[in-house]
């Protein structure tokens, strides 16, 4: 694990054997220990060895902080609670009933990976009601020792939630600030279904309200230079809406649309990172499943 401040640390879940694709942190305190996305179940073993390897074992958690229910951030939960029932879970009002009858978001997701479904995400299975904490996201929660502020932060998800830790100055944000791996482009993650550029917009300024010090991204890790990082991300949302938004009035399918999209995107990434760090980017999110999420917003809109 790598340390951000005492008791608070990041693992790398090694997602399909890359390095920098997901992340989850792990707060500790004589308590308890709180995972903040633990990933999906493909980690799982990875999760407990790196885990033990710290002198944590999986019967330490006593919560689980989601930012939101996509199964790279939460997919494992329903395992490790069935393992360990007196884990807490907190997850947005909009996301809760999706996990205790996960058959929708399973059926979504199985809807944009197919085949690949299995060997990406595992074992998706309910979480109890009985284990979950709703929240709205105006509260403060307790969770690995320390006090988090918890904020609504949609435009990726509906039901996304972001955290704060004033002691250390940090904002754990999801998928709300985009993908940065090893400080490369700032990639705002636009799959479907539920992609909204306004609400997006309004959530960052949330986050820049907490006045954080540095942000943690699941896809990846620390964020020190907070306002550039939060600036560049808008830029690039505009930017590759306004793309997609021109291809719907050009000619073509979605497919070939979606395959040009991803082609320009690829492109554009490799002039200024290497071929490592793209890899990690498009593990993490598939370039063709932006421009779907990207398309169907605009198709919302009307144009």
């Amino acid at each position: 694990m790598q340390p951000l401040t005492a008791g608070l640390s990041y693992l790398d879940l090694l997602f399909l054997g890359r390095r920098h694709a997901i992340a989850t942190v792990v707060a500790r305190a004589t308590s308890g220990t709180a995972l903040i996305d633990p990933g999906p179940s493909t980690c799982r073993i990875r999760l407990e060895e790196g885990l033990q390897h710290n002198g944590i074992r999986l019967g330490d958690i006593s919560e689980i902080l989601l930012t939101h229910i996509h199964l790279d951030h939460a997919g494992v939960t329903g395992t490790l609670v069935r393992q360990y029932p007196d884990i807490a879970v907190i997850v947005h009002e909009r996301g809760a009933r999706h996990l205790s009858a996960p058959d929708k978001l399973i059926e979504s997701a199985r809807r944009l990976w197919g085949d690949d479904m299995d060997r990406l995400w595992g074992e998706v299975i309910p979480v109890p009601e009985r284990n979950l904490r709703v929240v709205t996201g105006s509260e403060q929660i307790v969770a690995g020792g320390r006090t988090f502020e918890i904020a609504y932060t949609p435009g990726h998800a509906s039901h996304h939630v972001s955290y704060y830790d004033a002691s250390s100055g940090m904002a754990f944000v999801g998928d709300a600030a985009g993908m940065s791996v090893d400080g490369g482009y700032v990639l705002p993650p636009t799959p479907p279904p539920d992609i909204d550029i306004e609400l997006w917009q309004d959530s960052v300024s949330r986050i820049g309200r907490w006045a954080p010090e540095s942000l943690f991204l699941t896809h990846f890790g620390p964020i020190d230079h907070v306002r550039s990082h939060l600036a560049q991300l808008l830029d690039h949302l505009e930017i590759t809406a306004s793309l997609v938004r021109e291809s719907l009035r050009g000619p073509g399918t979605d497919e070939e649309r979606s395959i040009a999209f991803a082609s320009d995107l690829r492109r554009e990434l490799r002039r200024n990172m290497s071929e490592p760090q793209v890899a990690a980017y498009e593990s993490a999110a598939p370039f063709h499943l932006l421009w779907l999420g990207l398309a169907r917003y605009w198709r919302k809109k009307g144009g």
